[in-house]
């Protein structure tokens, strides 16, 4: 901070007042901060201020073994024309002064500057790997604008020639990038990350503030198989084409226990199970697909607040995260680029909710609502889908509504799955109804995304390529004790798998099957290019997934759609 500005910012939702100031005490420069309710006065606050520096004032002159002062010291504000502002103002009232403010303390002066740009946390990944992307990380910020704030990196050694660390203050820290990511070359190996960001406004700009990064870049793993697909993806498109993705990428609470590290996936190195090391991977591999529209499922809610978000909005995203259902602390993101699509609205799902309540599921919950077993299970699921309503800005006749979804997964579970399956098209079918009548001069159609864990020969993929699941689907018995009976599904939008029906799309050690889908409904939209899967060679050169470069147990989709 400027040794001459003292900063008064006020924080609205907290309704408090927040100061800071630099103070040098007998050569040494401490730094002040109070919160204070804006309603009171300034002599409470002067008071307030006068008291904790005379505590360290007296505490300095203690280790100096120099007498204390219990003396009262000055402590005053006024204004540019040198009149002194009544002690019965507020906090608040203090904002509103015309005349500019100055704050006399001691032998030091200050300018008071309101509500200026300020960085409130921001700090650096645990793992930084060499050629993998760079972001601030917890990265908040008051009173500023990203697109002003200012950003430097700076790499160093942190250790000298004989090995022996050295203190981050006598690093000698190299200016090495001016943008908000960095992404470090082999150059950068054992090197520590600084970086310094200046925040601004369209009038003025806050204090820097500095993060260094805890450890050194390490070695990336080399060449990933999803720099391989981005051959595919090099521009971005245009007109009537979008690009969308769909992506199960393993929430960090299902991957950080002794029993996914030692049973589900022995094979993948503890390190690449970590989030630190599988977000860098994750982020790379998403900008790479240069996509409009990317769905993920499996998002834990702090990844999508402070690092999804934030990262994926520097690019020109926006996004909408959402739930599951009961305590569980993961869900479903929709992000779409702003460039391309306008969000019009949205809702979210919980099934086992909404099978009671929405007047649209009730020809599903009169079937099935006199079967206690079948009932306890369902609505004992967490399970939730989305509704993202984008409206295109290349082609404004185009509504699309971005569904998501991840379906429960137990091995007797299709019946449960097929339910939940229906539960969802129903529900876009009544939402498809209401957009219709609301827009009735836009053409609106449906695009489905999700972890769907079915596979293709499953009662799902019939109900929605076909528009029809039967009774007598062997979906219905696959637990006898909750078998489902006289229960007939048909919706009526036409959908197609965009991305077919591949080998795999989860592949782990035990299990490798296709379970992953992009529906999109084919009388309004075409497919123009799937991006190829990996290869088996490629998936199994670490055993399975999820590995060193492949950070889910589940592989990507994208595919390139158009506007008929």
């Amino acid at each position: 901070m400027n040794m001459n500005k003292c900063y008064f910012r006020y924080v609205q939702q907290e309704d408090k007042v927040d100061i800071s100031f630099l103070l040098d005490i007998k050569g040494s420069v401490r730094q002040f901060n109070f919160s204070r309710n804006p309603a009171e006065t300034l002599q409470v606050l002067l008071n307030r201020i006068k008291t904790n520096v005379l505590k360290v004032v007296n505490k300095a002159n203690r280790k100096k073994k120099a007498t204390d002062s219990d003396n009262d010291i000055e402590v005053q504000f006024y204004n540019n024309k040198r009149a002194v502002i009544s002690e019965n103002s507020t906090c608040k009232e203090l904002f509103l002064n015309k005349d500019g403010v100055k704050l006399k303390m001691l032998d030091s002066e200050y300018e008071v500057v309101f509500n200026s740009p300020w960085v409130l946390s921001m700090n650096l990944p645990q793992s930084i790997l060499a050629g993998f992307p760079v972001y601030p990380e917890n990265f908040e910020t008051q009173y500023a604008r990203r697109e002003k704030c200012a950003f430097s990196w700076y790499k160093g050694f942190s250790a000298n020639s004989e090995g022996k660390e050295i203190n981050d203050l006598h690093i000698k820290w190299n200016l090495t990038s001016k943008q908000y990511a960095y992404t470090p070359s082999t150059e950068d190996i054992d090197m520590k990350l600084k970086l310094e960001c200046i925040p601004g406004n369209d009038e003025m700009v806050g204090p820097a503030v500095e993060a260094v990064s805890k450890n050194i870049v390490q070695a990336g793993p080399g060449k990933c198989p999803f720099e391989t697909r981005h051959m595919f993806t090099t521009q971005k498109l245009k007109e009537k084409s979008f690009r969308c993705v769909t992506y199960n990428i393993l929430a960090d609470l299902y991957c950080d226990s002794d029993h996914t590290r030692t049973v589900l996936y022995p094979y993948c190195p503890p390190y690449a199970l970590h989030i630190d090391y599988r977000k860098q991977l994750i982020i790379k591999e998403l900008l790479g697909y240069n996509s409009d529209i990317i769905c993920l499922q499996e998002v834990d809610s702090k990844i999508f607040r402070n690092f999804l978000k934030p990262i994926l909005g520097s690019e020109g995203f926006d996004g909408v995260f959402y739930k599951k259902g009961k305590e569980v602390a993961e869900g479903l993101a929709c992000f779409y680029r702003s460039q391309r699509f306008n969000l019009l609205g949205e809702e979210r799902m919980v099934l086992s909710e909404a099978v009671i309540t929405e007047l649209c599921l009730k020809p599903i919950w009169d079937k099935i609502k006199d079967n206690k077993p079948l009932t306890e299970r369902l609505l004992d699921r967490s399970t939730a889908s989305s509704a993202t309503y984008l409206k295109s800005l290349d082609n404004p006749n185009e509504i699309l509504i971005v569904a998501n979804t991840h379906l429960y997964f137990h091995p007797d579970a299709d019946h449960i799955r097929l339910l939940q399956g229906g539960m969802v098209i129903y529900w876009l079918m009544d939402i498809k109804k209401k957009i219709m009548s609301k827009f009735p001069d836009k053409r609106i159609s449906v695009l489905l995304c999700g972890d769907f864990n079915s596979v293709p020969t499953c009662g799902i993929y019939q109900l929605y390529t076909s528009g029809v699941s039967p009774s007598d689907l062997p979906d219905w018995k696959s637990n006898i004790n909750e078998a489902v009976s006289d229960l007939n599904l048909e919706q009526n939008i036409a959908l197609g798998s965009a991305c077919g029906t591949p080998l795999y799309t989860n592949f782990t050690d035990g299990f490798t099957e296709c379970l992953d889908y992009i529906f999109y409904e084919t009388t309004n939209i075409d497919v123009e290019q799937v991006v190829p899967l990996p290869s088996v060679e490629e998936l199994r050169l670490h055993t399975a997934l999820p590995s060193v470069v492949f950070p889910s147990d589940h592989i990507s989709l994208v595919a390139d759609l158009r506007f008929k």
